[in-house]
């Protein structure tokens, strides 16, 4: 369903097409969709995404953050490392929550929380 002024759509820069997909796909059980050489559509990240190896945009950490939720931010955090991700910021409390970010095999920043009591 698409919603009026909503997020719909987010694209992640890519260098590496099938290393992103082993590695989403192994951390947070995502599939996907090719469509030809430099574009795959991500499903059942909870928005319709994709990861775009053809752009001129690069890969960076100066952007938009995009924060993924978990229910368990531990075990999020073990499969991200196992995955081959890399930890940026370690896990810190907020009011209301606790994250931690980290980079894919394309070297894109993002950030995982998780509600706390």
């Amino acid at each position: 369903m698409t919603t009026h002024h909503s997020i719909h759509y987010v694209e992640l820069p890519s260098t590496d097409n099938a290393a992103m997909k082993t590695f989403y796909g192994d951390v947070f059980g995502w599939t996907f969709e090719d469509y030809g050489p430099t574009y795959v559509a991500i499903h059942g990240a909870g928005v319709e995404g994709g990861f775009d190896a053809a752009t001129d945009k690069k890969p960076t950490r100066d952007g938009a953050l995009i924060i993924l939720y978990s229910d368990e931010l531990d075990a999020s955090e073990t499969a991200i490392k196992a995955a081959g991700g890399g930890i940026t910021v370690a896990q810190f409390d907020f009011p209301g929550g606790r994250r931690f970010h980290f980079t894919d095999p394309s070297e894109n920043e993002l950030a995982v929380w998780t509600m706390t009591d």
